[in-house]
């Protein structure tokens, strides 16, 4: 039902704003390409018929590689960079199940074990808002993307000329709520910046309360003697705080910068007028190191704006004939010019 009405509302938009009826059926072209290979996909592949263990079997195994490469950690199997390296990758996944939750692609008619993954992968990746209110500022994201009420992208940088604040709100994101919350108040409607940021607790709370804690001791102890004069307890604290740093912490931060940077810079910003003009496609090399930590987003995600109710492994399946399709059709790639431009959509 969320799909249908989200492309008819696609389509009233076209026909509304576009004089050019080239627009139109370029999304019809699109969304059939994008259908039709995913049938065929299925056809071929049995399993992919099983959705929902699919989806439960992917969270388990992704916990469970954390679970372990902080086990490995805290033995001294490996070393905290390799730590955060791998951690990094193996999180990215859990932002994919919570997209594909958020539109209830696994255990739609079970909401018990719907919410349980929900949470699961929350706690996964703790540096961010919980699944069910970004749940409401995503599908929100398709009515309004591209425009200055969508608020989930806005959240990250989309849209902000200034590199240095735009890298501040990439990396930190309780920062940029701060920083932006005035501008927010003013420009999106019914924003809260109370709401926001609520929807971090109990989890993304104690994530940044880790975070500055860490940071505000070692900063303090170079100039002051605190680990010398700290209660024993405070150590033990600041050991646990320390191993959590390395396992989730500094991997999230790494994984949502990755992200951030690479969804705020493929989703235009004004100049939208529908699904057409909403993304473009990033599969340039200098994005490879980015695309590690958040599950090749942007050679993928263009395709979720056009059929949004898909599981994430099909669109990595068949990206590459999509994207063909899409590049025939018109769908921009890799336009490093919007960047300049506060990803501004281009007017000609």
């Amino acid at each position: 039902m969320l799909y249908h009405l989200y492309i008819k509302n696609q389509y009233m938009q076209t026909k509304q704003t576009m004089t050019n009826q080239s627009a139109k059926d370029s999304i019809k072209t699109i969304i059939t390409a994008i259908r039709s290979e995913e049938k065929l996909l299925r056809a071929k592949y049995a399993v992919l018929a099983h959705q929902n263990m699919l989806g439960m079997g992917l969270m388990l195994v992704s916990l469970g590689a954390l679970i372990g490469l902080g086990s490995l950690y805290y033995m001294a199997q490996i070393p905290a960079w390799v730590c955060i390296v791998l951690a990094a990758m193996v999180t990215s996944i859990s932002h994919e199940l919570e997209h594909d939750l958020i539109h209830n692609q696994y255990f739609a008619k079970n909401r018990w074990v719907q919410n349980f993954m929900m949470l699961t992968v929350w706690i996964m990746r703790p540096n961010t808002v919980n699944p069910w209110f970004r749940r409401k500022i995503h599908l929100q994201h398709h009515i309004v993307s591209g425009t200055d009420q969508d608020l989930e992208e806005r959240l990250v940088g989309n849209g902000i000329k200034n590199p240095f604040l735009r890298a501040l709100v990439i990396v930190d994101g309780l920062l940029g709520l701060l920083i932006n919350s005035k501008r927010f108040s003013k420009e999106i409607k019914n924003f809260s910046f109370s709401r926001v940021f609520n929807a971090g607790f109990p989890i993304t709370t104690s994530y940044f309360i880790v975070l500055y804690s860490v940071i505000v001791f070692h900063l303090a102890d170079l100039f002051l003697p605190v680990a010398a004069n700290a209660p024993a307890w405070a150590l033990s604290v600041m050991n646990v705080f320390e191993f959590l740093m390395v396992v989730l912490v500094v991997p999230n931060i790494i994984r949502s910068s990755s992200l951030n940077f690479v969804t705020s810079s493929m989703h235009y910003y004004g100049g939208v007028n529908n699904v057409f003009e909403q993304t473009h496609v990033l599969t340039s090399r200098l994005f490879m190191p980015f695309h590690l930590f958040c599950f090749n987003f942007g050679k993928t995600h263009t395709i979720h704006h056009y059929v949004p109710n898909q599981p994430f492994y099909i669109r990595q399946l068949i990206s590459d004939k999509i994207n063909e399709v899409m590049k025939q059709q018109g769908v921009r790639f890799n336009d490093f010019a919007s960047l300049k431009n506060a990803n501004a959509y281009p007017s000609s």
